[in-house]
């Protein structure tokens, strides 16, 4: 995910201040990981060089003042480029799990064994983000994001099914090279 174009969206609706935007982010973007407050200033710091933001003033509302933030022209141009580009599907598969039963065989260790563990974390982790998108004060972005998650490590357990499958044969190539 690019931090530099969410804080331009997020900068859209307005002029803020890092605090605002890091809060935003994360409840806009439930299922990301939190922006620390050191990368949303550092971005922050870079939109400005860029010319993509700028200076909008102080405020302090009561308690520390803090300085907002503005997108230019410039940064409404290149978050306008940027929504509209095709996001090109990944051009190698590189998948950790492959690779720890690639490892595991190559270790001669137990890799049914590991498959069977990391099965019981994704189903794990698919019956919290269920429980997450089904909670009755849920939003849809929640909903959304959990959805997206869920088909993910749906694939993941389908992927881990048929290498599971082919384990002997996976073994054996593994073996012989």
């Amino acid at each position: 995910m690019s931090t530099r174009h969410i804080l331009l969206g997020l900068l859209a609706g307005g002029p803020s201040h890092g605090y605002d935007l890091k809060r935003r982010h994360d409840e806009r973007f439930p299922q990301a990981r939190p922006l620390a407050y050191g990368q949303v200033y550092t971005t922050l710091q870079r939109l400005v060089r860029d010319g993509l933001a700028e200076i909008d003033g102080t405020d302090s509302d009561g308690g520390p003042e803090r300085t907002m933030y503005r997108s230019t022209d410039d940064g409404t141009h290149e978050l306008t480029q940027w929504a509209a580009e095709i996001t090109p599907p990944a051009p190698f598969v590189t998948n950790e799990i492959f690779a720890k039963v690639v490892v595991s065989i190559l270790a001669g260790g137990a890799p049914s064994s590991y498959l069977q563990a990391q099965r019981t974390a994704h189903m794990e982790r698919m019956r919290e983000l269920t429980a997450v998108k089904t909670a009755r004060t849920t939003d849809l972005a929640t909903v959304l994001s959990a959805d997206y998650a869920l088909k993910h490590l749906d694939a993941d357990l389908r992927w881990m099914d048929t290498t599971a499958a082919r384990l002997t044969t996976l073994t054996a190539e593994v073996d012989a090279s």
